[in-house]
């Protein structure tokens, strides 16, 4: 009888490997939401929530280029320890801070930038890790199972996150926090990572030629490099649109119901399960570059059925399809970078990738917001004749300008993942 994936020994690494740093990032996660609830109620103002992201977000994008070369020059599995010993240090601060009530939301910025810059190491690190674990034939399944733990981590983080603010305050939170890091720590130091071999002339190499040749190797392989860019557009048009604006747009629809967001928000986080589970089932595709194009289409021809829905049922079956297609896509992207790009450049190729496509996402949130309240809910409003075109499809009122915003978004992302995806096949043919 053949063996499912659990069964296979050379996997069992992975597996441990896997599920610590799940239960890490569980952790990681309840903190993180906590300390937003308590950064909320110090000042009551949307701003220190927003300059928390911030400073969660961008040394992600202004060191993941020296960090993944970083990755592929030094040892994984101490980048690993290093990055997670610091997260629980940066913890175990915050735990005093509180403790001995000094904790202030300028500490937290500070603290937030600090850690991120460690996640910027840790992440490449961890990804040509899970390469060196895990053998070619599982590459699609074991993406799988780590989009599943993302979705997961998203939807019970909040709740077992609120448990503990209840019953122990935010010190059994980091309490909780710190004992998932210890698991995590624990599993890596006992983990067997193997050390992938370095000629001559990698271990001369200096860190800004490494950095260099990521970018080089992804301009000389044309095929990746259409795809990072076509990611750049479609992360952009996501943000843009629905992605980015989901909160505005369902509030401004159902006059602020918070029940109508969270159904929404839940039909997110179970199509990104539910994606990832399909993912975890299937086989190593044939064509994965088809199958990520034909993903990409499917995620805005949904976005176009969501923008034409009027009602929360429907909103909640459109999200889960369009971010069950968002997993599965996302699955087979790590797939593919890892089955063509060499292990020993992994590090600062998936660097690279990242930054470059993950560039305009701060440019699509910022423009969506204006966009809706600027442009097309004020055009909405007040011009007839959009009204006389598209009321009949959208509706009326608060928040058809941004379904407006929606569709439009949609349609333009359906037609440029559809010409991608004709000029693949005809290359296809061709060859």
């Amino acid at each position: 009888m053949k063996k499912n994936m659990f069964t296979q020994a050379q996997l069992r690494p992975f597996l441990w490997l896997w599920a610590s740093q799940s239960i890490s990032a569980m952790g990681t996660a309840m903190t993180d939401y906590a300390l937003v609830i308590w950064a909320y109620e110090q000042t009551q103002a949307a701003t220190s929530l927003t300059l928390l992201t911030l400073c969660s977000f961008l040394p992600t994008i202004l060191f993941r280029f020296f960090a993944g070369a970083a990755a592929d020059k030094w040892n994984k599995k101490a980048i690993m320890l290093a990055a997670d010993a610091f997260a629980a240090c940066g913890s175990l601060l915050i735990l005093s801070l509180y403790i001995g009530d000094a904790l202030s939301v300028m500490w937290l910025y500070g603290i937030n930038f600090l850690l991120s810059l460690m996640n910027a190491f840790q992440v490449p690190a961890a990804y040509v890790a899970t390469s060196l674990l895990v053998p070619k034939e599982y590459y699609t399944r074991t993406g799988g199972l780590q989009a599943v733990s993302g979705a997961l981590i998203s939807i019970l983080s909040p709740v077992l996150g609120s448990v503990l603010l209840s019953f122990g305050g935010l010190e059994a939170v980091l309490a909780v926090d710190l004992a998932t890091f210890m698991l995590a720590f624990v599993t890596l130091c006992f983990l067997p990572i193997p050390v992938p071999q370095q000629t001559e002339q990698q271990k001369k190499e200096t860190l800004r030629q490494t950095v260099a040749s990521g970018f080089s190797f992804l301009r000389q392989h044309t095929a990746l490099w259409r795809l990072i860019l076509l990611v750049a557009v479609v992360n952009f048009l996501a943000k843009l649109g629905a992605d980015g604006q989901l909160p505005a747009f369902i509030l401004s629809r159902t006059e602020n119901s918070h029940a109508a967001l969270g159904a929404v928000q839940a039909a997110v986080a179970m199509g990104l399960m539910a994606g990832g589970s399909a993912a975890a089932l299937l086989k190593e595709p044939k064509d994965d570059t088809r199958r990520i194009l034909l993903m990409c289409g499917m995620i805005f021809l949904t976005g176009i059925f969501f923008a034409l829905s009027q009602s929360t049922v429907l909103w909640c079956i459109w999200a889960f399809l369009q971010y069950l297609f968002a997993a599965v896509m996302n699955v087979y992207w790590g797939s593919k970078m890892r089955t063509d790009v060499p292990i020993h450049m992994q590090g600062r190729v998936f660097a690279t990738r990242d930054t470059l496509q993950n560039c305009t996402i701060p440019l699509g949130l910022y423009l969506g917001g204006v966009l809706c309240d600027r442009v097309f809910e004020p055009a909405m409003a007040e011009n007839a004749l959009l009204q006389q075109l598209f009321s009949p499809v959208l509706g009326q009122g608060h928040g058809a300008g941004i379904a407006l915003l929606f569709l439009t978004v949609s349609v333009i992302g359906f037609a440029v993942c559809t010409a991608c995806l004709w000029a693949h096949c005809k290359r296809t043919k061709t060859e």
